[in-house]
């Protein structure tokens, strides 16, 4: 049996601790985020001060599907994130006409809202590489429909919301 010096197991601690850090800094910025939730655009599929994890790989492989919960960096300001719901992808024409969404002339059933959205949006075609995002409370949003958020880029995109972790008893994967 070998005798290690105090040297030897300090240089051990110091190795594990920054391959440690290494490995928890690589999943932050490549594979999983945890953000929390302010504000009540996404109510009540989302409320204030709910933690979820995001995934920020998935959009490497497929694309923003119609539905989807993503985070993306507030185009006015990219060092602000914004959490909304899919609407429009690529070539959808996207409308609101009297309280109701259209997309590609099909009026969208959406039962995560509570109440009909207010005010209208023209027929507009998303364009490629872009989505069209809406708030699940579409009356306290701030989303495509306005020209400060726009359609969102793809490169704006930081990841999809997969799981509310936080609080435990709201625990749940978002579609």
């Amino acid at each position: 049996m070998s005798k290690t010096t105090l040297g030897e197991e300090i240089k051990d601690w110091v190795i594990s601790i920054v391959i440690a850090i290494a490995l928890a800094m690589f999943i932050r910025w490549f594979i999983v985020e945890l953000y929390m939730v302010e504000g009540p655009s996404m109510q009540p599929t989302l409320v204030t001060n709910e933690r979820l994890v995001v995934n920020k790989f998935i959009y490497h492989f497929k694309t923003p599907q119609h539905g989807d919960v993503v985070v993306f960096r507030y185009p006015s300001d990219p060092s602000r994130d914004f959490i909304k719901r899919v609407i429009g992808v690529p070539g959808d024409t996207v409308e609101v006409n009297d309280g109701r969404v259209f997309v590609n002339g099909q009026l969208q059933n959406e039962p995560y809202i509570l109440e009909q959205t207010r005010g209208s949006y023209p027929l507009n075609t998303v364009p490629e590489g872009h989505i069209f995002v809406m708030g699940d409370n579409r009356n306290n949003s701030e989303d495509s429909r306005f020209p400060d958020v726009g359609f969102v880029s793809y490169d704006l995109i930081k990841g999809k919301a997969i799981v509310i972790f936080w609080p435990i008893d709201k625990m749940k994967t978002l579609p």
